[in-house]
């Protein structure tokens, strides 16, 4: 399980500084996120796609990680328009479909696509250590850095786990069905699963005392700004200003 499939690279967005990127990001999902009419949310939707563009970011692996997040959008469409009060557009059966309802979900649409596209685009280009790194550049709480960091890191240790429970399950026989056996058994393997990520919690935690770990991580290099940063920092603060003011 690869976590960090868009960090290598050698475009202009990769070599971005991180707190820029972290920076932009925020501000473009506050932007997004607070919009509520087409003249702003298409724009951005054009603005993450042209980042992702730049990115050189294949385009398969990118399609995929969208078609995760549509799965939601697309339930919201089957419920969304015939729950939102106002005018009715069209009948399926004694449910209606009110014009409001589409419009929201096509709202919803966009800044869901826009902020998962651009985010993928900024923070999905850089490592998880330079992302740490410059959360503590940006004053973050430790606390929060450590736990980012640490999620991020362990999904891909306990996926690998719950995939080597899964094959001695599939060993000893077990076919999922729809019974009494197969949910006792799922419970068990979600039981086992918090156990042995718990045991690993504490041998990392006991490791790192043993490394001289004392609640932060020194940082020995520290980020620069450089040109392109500040003028590539001023355009986005433009662009974001203009989506808002729209």
């Amino acid at each position: 399980m690869h976590l960090e499939e868009f960090a290598e690279g050698t475009t202009f967005v990769h070599a971005a500084d991180p707190r820029v990127k972290l920076v932009v990001a925020v501000a473009f999902a506050i932007a997004v996120a607070t919009s509520h009419s087409y003249p702003a949310l298409v724009p951005a939707l054009g603005l993450a796609a042209v980042l992702a563009a730049m990115a050189r970011l294949n385009p398969r692996r990118l399609l995929a990680r969208l078609a995760v997040v549509n799965v939601f959008v697309v339930l919201l469409w089957f419920f969304l328009p015939f729950t939102f009060p106002g005018s009715t557009v069209f009948q399926v059966g004694p449910l209606a479909a009110t014009a409001e309802g589409i419009e929201a979900s096509a709202l919803i649409t966009l800044r869901t696509n826009a902020i998962v596209l651009l985010t993928i685009a900024l923070l999905g280009t850089t490592s998880i250590f330079n992302l740490v790194h410059a959360l503590r550049h940006l004053r973050v709480p430790d606390k929060l850095v450590h736990t980012f960091f640490f999620c991020y890191r362990y999904i891909a240790v306990i996926h690998e786990e719950y995939t080597r429970l899964r094959h001695a399950m599939r060993v000893r026989c077990f076919r999922p069905r729809t019974n009494l056996h197969t949910y006792r058994s799922y419970a068990y393997l979600v039981g086992m699963l918090l156990i042995k990520s718990y045991e690993r919690s504490v041998r990392i935690y006991q490791a790192m005392l043993c490394r001289g770990f004392r609640g932060e991580y020194p940082t020995f290099h520290h980020f620069h700004l450089h040109r392109r940063d500040v003028v590539s920092l001023a355009t986005m603060a433009v662009l974001i200003g203009a989506i808002a003011w729209l």
